[in-house]
């Protein structure tokens, strides 16, 4: 069943049955009360990544207090999605638009990583998952991805699982259609790995292009920015290898 989008969502950490009750949160309470205006009966939908979709109908307890009633499921809950999405942290507004259009692409697991040339930070992980929560909350997702702390680039491919197979963009890459080179995977875990706006130094390139889990594609003939490269990136391995199969 398709996401049904002319009711508000919002994603709850407890657990989701039938007649099961949640208290929104302070900022949770002041969205649905001061900004939405909602009233004592009104409907909304509630997930929490694990339970589905569920119709639940608020109450208010006190004038400071509001109660969710999970009344009926209206979605059950997806398998979730293996695709790890690696990334050099970005400055931070551009850091917050590749995280929800990452979530939105169907990132699995959003995991940082440190490189040579690597110009952002990571202002929390808590900004990142709310970050994450936000897009799964606008686009009808009903699984939130985990964020890993951020990694150096060296530590995280020396430790890596040889049965996930990591595509790199390599902005150094001679080719310009990565299709081909898609339709030779045959591992079905993914990661993808996109670098930072200086883009990996020739040290970094070399190394990752010498493992035998690391697959480089290129992204067409025109320079994209790390965030749009990220979005393009993704498009491409979930249309070519991923669940838009």
């Amino acid at each position: 069943m398709r996401a049904n989008f002319r009711m508000q969502r919002l994603f709850v950490a407890g657990p989701l049955h039938s007649g099961g009750r949640t208290e929104a949160s302070a900022d949770q309470f002041n969205y649905l009360s001061n900004v939405l205006r909602l009233q004592d009966g009104a409907e909304i939908l509630l997930f929490n990544g694990r339970d589905g979709e569920w119709r639940a109908r608020l109450e208010f307890p006190t004038r400071k207090k509001i109660s969710l009633e999970a009344v009926e499921q209206v979605r059950v809950q997806p398998p979730a999605s293996d695709l790890h999405y690696l990334f050099a942290p970005l400055k931070t507004g551009r850091l917050d638009y590749l995280v929800q259009k990452a979530v939105e692409m169907g990132a699995g697991l959003l995991q940082p990583v440190m490189t040579q040339h690597v110009q952002g930070k990571i202002p929390s992980l808590e900004r990142l998952q709310a970050n994450a929560v936000e897009a799964a909350e606008q686009c009808g997702i009903l699984a939130v991805p985990e964020v890993a702390p951020p990694r150096k680039l060296i530590d995280l491919i020396s430790d890596w699982p040889s049965d996930r197979r990591i595509i790199f963009c390599d902005e150094g890459d001679t080719e310009q259609n990565p299709l081909p080179i898609l339709s030779r995977i045959e591992e079905k875990k993914l990661a993808l790995l996109v670098g930072p706006e200086g883009g990996f130094s020739d040290a970094e390139r070399a190394q990752l292009r010498a493992l035998a889990f690391v697959t480089p594609i290129p992204l067409g003939p025109r320079i994209l920015r790390a965030d749009t490269a990220a979005v393009a990136a993704l498009a491409v391995i979930q249309a070519a290898v991923g669940d838009w199969r």
